[in-house]
């Protein structure tokens, strides 16, 4: 759609909505209201005084439709250009035209919604005024919203509809079409923030063309590291943001013949790379599953090989083969009325000459039956004098029936020639009952194809949800594991250390005992000498006393008194303990 027409659909229904007493005119002071308004949202130097030049014959009246049509196009639309920001402009012809025809009290559906569906309907309108939707986009539309809010497609309820409609219009206007989606009849069950999302959903692909969005990982260019960020990917550009909500924009992927997409191995600790090639930069993307990236991989494609080829997006593609086949039908249904219509014209003139052969052959029978009866009188008072006379009626008798016979003949002849007319009118009413039920059937088998293709897409996601609640299964698990691993290895670790402490102890109490077991043996043989001696003593008198032990010298004194032991082994003690006191730091 060129975007003079689109710009007309919207200026229409603003234009309409000042027309206040439905007259088809507007007051010139609105006008240059709308006008000016126009100028601003799509940045176009506007001039107040062409107005009043334009339509200065008219003395301050009112303007209609087709006389504003020169000015908007000669002053505004002439000059406008793709520099401006579309929603702009539709809100500002939407704030204009939806007080006057909308009413919002029996609605389930926001007024930003309803604003959606008005321009989803300017989208998918026919082009010709007043703007209306077929029934074959109301389907459609309805079918991408049920799709968009994750409900089935009931198509008995659909035809419901559509008998309704074809007993009345066969179309709807888009305050018709807000009022259908707003009742709820085709969302039964599902809640208004579920029917606004699908609402944005279908208004971002047919509208602000967002052929796919979703979060995915990306690696910088300056410092390499890896960023969530929410990608939207339209016909000819990639923007990314930091959320969905679109508030903060990271930049755009330009896209142009020459790019190109491709599959990536992974590393780095990312699975399911790809990288996309512009004429600028190389971006490396990693998507969250393998389904992402095989989906984002051919949606990119696709939209490069409709930039090399030169052809619209996908949705506005398919909106104009819909339009092409429906006036090709229209063309063929008139054709073969006109073919219908020459038919009956011409088995209406094959009757008409048929009933004048009929007269003719009537009044020449007429007239043979009183040629002949004036004959025969003719004969019975002329019989003798007249015989001469009597053999040229004869011959005119013989004439006459020659005559006759020769119509006898080309009456049966035009009998067969409409016999056969009334065969091919029999067989071409035929031919056009098994086009239709051709059609019938295609129909229906496009409807059972639409059915499985549904039906497939739920198992899909089913078996998505499943396969995701098991790798989330899966990792809790595996963290879990690693956690009680960690675990063991520090009480293994301490173990270790205690048994270390406990073998050193053992060994610090098998040297006391040891030591203490040489004390007493060493106590014991002095006990014995002791004996020893005094036993000598006794028996020899000369001797005066016993030999007392000489002085030791200084003492060691501890916490328990007067040490046994030497300064050696004090020494050996002191090195025992301090091995002890390093071990035991190592294992902590």
């Amino acid at each position: 759609m060129a975007l003079r027409d689109e710009l007309l659909k919207s200026i229409w229904h603003a234009f309409t909505a000042l027309d206040v007493d439905k007259s088809g005119k507007v007051s010139k002071s609105q006008l240059k209201v709308l006008s000016h308004n126009l100028c601003t949202v799509m940045k176009i130097p506007h001039d107040p005084v062409a107005l009043e030049e334009h339509f200065k014959d008219d003395d301050e009246g009112p303007v209609s439709n087709q006389g504003y049509m020169p000015y908007l196009n000669k002053f505004i639309l002439d000059k406008v250009t793709d520099n401006f920001d579309r929603q702009d402009f539709n809100k500002m012809c939407w704030t204009l035209c939806f007080r006057k025809n909308l009413g919002q009290g029996q609605l389930l559906i926001s007024n930003d919604d309803a604003f959606k569906i008005w321009c989803i309907f300017n989208f998918l309108s026919e082009d010709r005024y007043p703007l209306i939707i077929v029934t074959e986009e109301i389907e459609y539309f309805l079918r991408k919203l049920t799709e968009a809010i994750g409900g089935s497609w009931v198509e008995e309820r659909f035809e419901d509809y559509k008998l309704q409609l074809n007993s009345k219009q066969q179309c709807l206007s888009a305050w018709e079409l807000i009022s259908l989606v707003g009742s709820g009849h085709f969302s039964k069950g599902m809640d208004q923030q579920t029917l606004s999302m699908g609402i944005s959903e279908v208004y971002n692909e047919l509208i602000l063309d967002v052929l796919k969005q979703g979060y995915m990982m990306k690696k910088g260019h300056k410092r390499k590291n890896w960023t969530e960020r929410w990608f939207m990917l339209k016909p000819n550009s990639i923007s990314y943001y930091v959320g969905e909500d679109l508030v903060e924009k990271k930049g755009d992927i330009l896209l142009d013949g020459s790019c190109s997409v491709e599959a990536l191995q992974d590393k780095e600790g990312k699975k399911c790379l790809f990288l996309i090639k512009s004429s600028q930069k190389t971006f490396e993307i990693s998507a969250s599953d393998k389904k992402k990236k095989q989906e984002w991989i051919q949606a990119i494609q696709t939209c490069v090989n409709l930039l090399r080829q030169g052809r619209p997006a996908p949705h506005r593609e398919t909106r104009q083969k819909r339009r092409e086949v429906r006036l090709r039908q229209q063309a063929e249904q008139e054709e073969l009325e006109l073919r219908m219509s020459e038919l009956q014209t011409a088995n209406e003139v094959k009757q008409l000459e048929l009933e004048n052969m009929r007269k003719a052959l009537e009044e020449a029978a007429a007239k043979a039956a009183e040629e002949e009866k004036r004959r025969l009188q003719t004969h019975i008072e002329f019989q003798e004098s007249y015989r001469v006379d009597l053999e040229r009626e004869k011959m005119v008798r013989q004439q006459v029936e020659e005559q006759m016979a020769q119509k006898s003949t080309e009456l049966e002849q035009y009998l067969q020639r409409v016999h056969e007319l009334e065969e091919m009118y029999h067989q071409l009413e035929g031919a056009l009952e098994d086009e239709r039920r051709a059609r019938q059937d295609e129909e229906a088998v496009r409807k059972l194809q639409a059915r499985l293709l549904e039906e497939e897409a739920t198992k899909r996601t089913e078996l998505e949800q499943l396969h995701l609640r098991q790798q989330r299964a899966i990792s809790e698990t595996e963290a879990e594991k690693q956690e009680l691993e960690r675990e063991r290895l520090a009480k293994e670790s301490a173990l270790e250390a205690a048994m270390k402490q406990l073998e050193l102890l053992e060994e610090e109490r098998q040297g006391a005992l040891e030591q203490y077991q040489s004390v007493m043996k060493k106590l014991e043989d002095a006990t014995n000498n002791t004996k020893t001696w005094k036993h000598k003593v006794a028996h020899h008198q000369g001797l005066l006393g016993l030999i007392q032990p000489g002085s030791k010298g200084q003492q060691r004194i501890t916490n328990w008194g007067v040490a046994s032991f030497s300064d050696a082994e004090l020494s050996l003690k002191e090195k025992h303990w301090q091995e002890m006191k390093n071990q035991t730091t190592q294992a902590q």
